[in-house]
């Protein structure tokens, strides 16, 4: 069977020029790079971070948390960025005074912070308190006395939404 004119010149041009190929691996490269940007920044809720030590007290605030520094406050110890400052025990055994350990450290992290307007103004940098509902008054009042004396000056303590004002279970922020 003799072939159509057009069916020989794509034949020719075959020959000539070869099939064209895709690469899959640059593609699936870009596709999989997108897939974990979306899924690491698509997120709309900011979750604070979550401890099973820390049981927060509930609220009906309607504040989304911003991100920020973040001090945990347990029954046993205050810690900053993942990092252990200091003991419970130890200082509400002692007298009631700013914790000299955690001033340290957040004079530390100021010195290096990015925004060294925000570290001088008068309302000074964010930082976000999470504390057991059962860690004494006494102790929170350490904390912020201790954060008065750095610039972290912006203090809010972190709550669970109460089931009953929303069906979202997300820790919250109220001022």
């Amino acid at each position: 069977m003799k072939k159509s004119i057009r069916a020989a010149r794509m034949e020719r041009h075959h020959k000539r020029f070869g099939n064209a190929s895709l690469s899959l691996v640059s593609l699936m490269d870009i596709f999989t790079i997108l897939v974990f940007f979306l899924l690491f920044n698509s997120s709309g809720d900011h979750q604070l971070p979550n401890s099973k030590a820390i049981k927060l007290p509930e609220s009906v605030a309607e504040d989304k948390p911003r991100e920020n520094l973040v001090i945990l406050v347990s029954n046993e110890d205050i810690i900053v960025s993942g990092r252990r400052i200091a003991e419970v025990p130890t200082l509400l055994a002692g007298e009631p005074q700013p914790i000299e350990p955690l001033r340290q450290y957040l004079m530390q992290l100021s010195e290096t912070h990015w925004d060294k307007e925000a570290v001088e103004s008068e309302d000074g940098l964010e930082v976000t308190l999470l504390a057991d509902k059962q860690v004494p008054y006494k102790l929170l009042k350490q904390v912020m006395q201790t954060l008065s004396e750095t610039p972290y000056r912006k203090i809010s303590l972190a709550v669970s939404k109460k089931a009953g004002a929303s069906s979202q279970t997300n820790s919250e922020t109220g001022h």
